[in-house]
């Protein structure tokens, strides 16, 4: 019984796509740092404006997708049942955090 809930964000943006990426990157340094003791491996790949994104928490395994565009940023999050619970309440923490990130300054 391994069921998965797909979270889908999409993060509106008026950053260059290019600029966008950079953010993104460095946020998720960031966010390694604030997690770490709560996430035991994180590992993210950046293809392009692609990232692809596996974690592990509490002994379950997290994989996500996330793709830069010209005025968003589409965000896919692949949550097992234990964390499918919270999806209201990690839906927002991404939709914040992302969209701290990529604010014009």
């Amino acid at each position: 019984m391994d069921k998965t809930k797909t979270l889908k964000v999409s993060i509106p943006h008026r950053l260059p796509r290019h600029e966008a990426v950079r953010r993104l990157q460095g946020g998720f340094a960031g966010l390694r740092q604030q997690f770490g003791q709560n996430v035991a491996q994180v590992e993210d790949k950046w293809t392009g404006d692609h990232l692809d994104l596996t974690a592990s928490a509490f002994g379950q395994s997290i994989t996500g997708r996330l793709d830069v565009r010209d005025t968003c940023v589409d965000v896919e999050v692949d949550l097992p049942w234990l964390f499918a619970m919270l999806a209201e309440k990690i839906k927002g923490q991404v939709i914040q955090a992302g969209t701290r990130l990529l604010e014009k300054k």
